[in-house]
């Protein structure tokens, strides 16, 4: 009779050897990995950046009653007592040029010229009867935007947009027609005409 001592252990089956050796890799792969980072959202930070920034240049516009008097540009006179009304897009149309704040978005021809076809049909959407204004829509969809986000982090209804319309006293009808247009069909529900405080009542 004869009995097994104190041998060697009996070798792993290969099967075993193969899954200790997946097992092995894998952890191997875990441990070699680099750690998981967690970056900040640049995005969501740079569009907070932007309405911080919007605020600021809001709270240091200018007032209506600071609004230069020039040549090309003079208001209307109006008995009207009320302080002026300052939240908005400031859309200026004066004799020579339409500007969207302070850009300016396209140059006007004559006065003669306004009052017949207006800004002219280069500067049209569909042909010299369309008052829709190409140049001023798409300055006013970038504004529109940027308010949208405002009035958003606001809590205030973004559905439509105002703009306090800087006009010279002597624009000619069909201009101020199309730039109104234009305004609407931008989303651009509230307007505002600027005019200056007449001294005495007519």
């Amino acid at each position: 009779m004869s009995t097994h001592q104190g041998g060697a252990a009996a070798a792993p089956a290969p099967s075993s050897i193969i899954t200790y050796k997946a097992e092995l890799r894998k952890a191997i792969r875990r441990n070699a990995a680099e750690p998981e980072i967690n970056f900040l959202n640049i995005t969501a930070m740079l569009d907070i950046m932007t309405i911080i920034l919007v605020f600021l240049l809001e709270s240091l516009g200018e007032s209506a009653t600071a609004i230069p008097q020039s040549d090309d540009l003079r208001l209307p006179t109006s008995i009207v007592r009320q302080e002026p009304h300052d939240q908005g897009i400031l859309v200026t149309v004066s004799k020579t040029q339409i500007l969207v704040g302070e850009t300016k978005i396209l140059a006007l021809p004559t006065r003669e010229s306004l009052a017949q076809t207006g800004v002219g049909v280069q500067h049209k959407r569909g042909g010299p009867y369309d008052p829709f204004i190409v140049p001023l829509g798409n300055a006013l969809q970038s504004a529109r935007r940027t308010d949208v986000a405002i009035r958003r982090a606001k809590g205030q209804d973004t559905r439509s947009s105002a703009a306090v319309i800087i006009a010279d006293q002597t624009t000619p009808y069909r201009l101020l027609v199309e730039v109104l247009y234009t305004l609407g069909q931008s989303e651009f529900g509230e307007y505002h005409l600027m005019v200056m405080q007449s001294k005495t009542r007519n």
